[in-house]
């Protein structure tokens, strides 16, 4: 997998259409409708990686801190159907905690995670806060990875 950790103004035209092509397959033709662009991209890292054909297969995106939490958050967190079940989800949500840890040293990181996901986050460090709640329908769950969580 070729990893790249982009600012919304490095993106070219052909990185946005193919991100918001594979959020679009999966968060909103898989999960429901929901308003996916949502003015926040514009303040984010995105981490965009594709195959050796130059096909987008996975992706994330890094809030910046103070704009959702005190902290860096990671969301909008995909892989391609096609890769599902083959660890590239894990080596996707690696690479994002590595970035972060990276971009922003000494800091926790925030996720809004579907609450399904919880021991998928935990093993990276993140630990439940607060009580589970519905986004767009969806149980989810507040997690934290306090700095240096493994």
């Amino acid at each position: 997998m070729h990893w790249h950790w982009l600012r919304w103004d490095d993106l070219r035209l052909d990185d946005l259409y193919d991100a918001l092509a594979l959020r679009c397959r999966v968060f909103i033709l898989e999960q429901g409708p929901f308003q996916d662009p949502d003015g926040v991209d514009r303040h984010c890292w995105h981490l965009l990686g594709r195959d050796d054909a130059g096909v987008l297969q996975a992706y994330l995106r890094v809030v910046d801190p103070g704009l959702q939490y005190e902290e860096p958050s990671i969301g909008r967190v995909i892989s391609s159907p096609e890769r599902r079940g083959s660890g590239l989800g894990r080596l996707l949500v690696g690479e994002g905690v590595a970035r972060c840890e990276t971009a922003w040293p000494g800091r926790g990181i925030r996720i809004s995670a579907q609450a399904r996901l919880q021991r998928f986050y935990a093993d990276f460090g993140f630990e439940a806060v607060g009580e589970p709640y519905l986004e767009d329908g969806i149980p989810h769950l507040e997690m934290l990875r306090r700095p240096g969580g493994d």
